[in-house]
This record gives structure tokens, sequence and C-alpha cells, in this order.
């Protein structure tokens, strides 16, 4: 039986390259957004265009009444998910935290770590075999800036994505004796438009070269990550990371 996926922001950038590779790999796919409709329907038509099954849904993953509407129209579509991508996330203009706002904070926190725990929730609550499921697979988004803080550009942002370690260890020994995996992506410097969001869309070009490996990445690299921690050829994984950052 064809498995269902649900990826979060997945309407550009990683997730939408995640998104069209699960397709290929045969999952059904649900595709979230929050604002942009179009973005997300163009994936759709792309998966569908190929032969493959997928939906848009719009939902604020940072709030829970839109999660759990999220949730119950998928398992109407097509029944209890069998993998979860928490991609969606923020983050702001860059700052220093001397300059930063309570107001800015509590934004990023609830997009980038509250939307994850209460997606995983609701994900265990149908994989989890002390419910009843059949097991499955989480794959957290989270980022270089985990270990590097950075400075004078996100530490906001990094801090987000240290939680989101944090969680994905946790949940991982968690609920490693009901079937569900549950680890994480690292990227770094991916041609992606969250650059714009931070005020500097040329970023990736301006420290590739600072990287051993001289280049930055592609969304369709860090996809190709998440889709094998979600498949059976990593089945003795979980609690791991992988690092996608051209050897930073």
């Amino acid at each position: 039986m064809p498995k269902t996926i649900l990826i979060t922001g997945a309407g550009r950038g990683i997730g939408a390259a995640t998104a069209l590779l699960a397709a290929q790999k045969g999952y059904h796919v649900c595709v979230n957004y929050l604002k942009n409709k179009e973005a997300a329907s163009q994936v759709v038509a792309k998966i569908v265009s190929n032969g493959g099954t997928a939906k848009a849904y719009q939902a604020n993953v940072s709030q829970e009444t839109d999660v759990l509407s999220l949730f119950k129209n998928i398992d109407n579509d097509f029944g209890p998910i069998n993998a979860l991508v928490n991609n969606a996330g923020i983050l702001s203009t860059q700052a220093r935290v001397d300059e930063l706002t309570v107001e800015r904070l509590q934004h990023i926190i609830n997009a980038n770590i509250i939307s994850c725990f209460l997606c995983a929730k609701e994900a265990v609550k149908r994989m989890s075999t002390k419910y009843g499921g059949i097991g499955g697979a989480i794959v957290n988004i989270s980022s270089i800036a985990a270990r590097t803080g950075s400075p004078n550009e996100y530490v906001d942002y990094a801090a987000t994505k240290g939680a989101i370690d944090s969680f994905t260890l946790g949940l991982a020994k968690e609920v490693a004796g009901e079937n569900i995996r549950v680890n994480a992506v690292r990227p770094g410097f991916i041609y992606t438009g969250i650059h714009a969001d931070g005020g500097e869309p040329d970023r990736v070009n301006r420290i590739k070269d600072s990287l051993p490996m001289k280049r930055g990445g592609t969304p369709e690299e860090v996809a190709q990550a998440i889709l094998w921690l979600l498949s059976e050829e990593a089945s003795f994984s979980t609690g791991t990371f992988i690092d996608i950052t051209g050897g930073r």
C-alpha cells in the first residue's frame, strides 16, 4: 500500500524538493502551506502531472487548532500518515541579540519549535503501536546554525534549531519502542528563498568560498537525505543527524 507523508512548509525550497522526491518514491504527498496557495498548488500540480498523488493543505502549524484540523483532513483523505517532515520554519532580518524584540522572539519560537511539537504529537498518536498504529518515521529540519550559533545574524534562529536537536533526541528515545524513528538533517548554505527573508538573498554566494566544497547546496540534495532517513534503508537509525553543509 502507498504510504502517506506530510511535509510542513512544502510550498518552496527544501519542503517543495522533498515533496517532489517523496512522490517519486511512491508516497501520497500532503503539501502544507501557510499563505502561498499558488506555490503549494504548483508543487501539487507537478506531482500529479508526473502520475503521483498529492494535495495541498493550508494550516498555521504553530497553532494547535490548525494542526488538529490539518491531521483530521489528512485522515479523511488518505488515512493516518506514515511519515512526517517538520520543515516549516522562519527567520527574520539579520540582527544582534541586543537588537531583538520580544515579539520577534515569540514569533520565531512558535514557528520553529512549537510547530514541530504540535505536528509530532499528532503524528505519534497515529503512528505509535501504543495507540494501535503500525509505526512510522519523522524527520525534523534543523540547521548548521544549531552548531555555529549564527552570531551577528540569527542567534534566535540558531537557538530554535538547537532546541530542535534536543527535541529530536528526546522524542527518538521516547518512541523508539513504539516502531517510530525520529531523525533530523542539518542543512547549511542551501540555495533557497529563506535567505531573502533575512535580508540577504545572495548570502550563500558570499559564504560558499569559505566552505571546503567551495559551493552552496541545493534543496534536492537535502531532500535526498530526508527521504533516506524516512526509508527502510535507515531502519536502524533513530536520534541521528545528517549534516548537509559542504564540509563546514
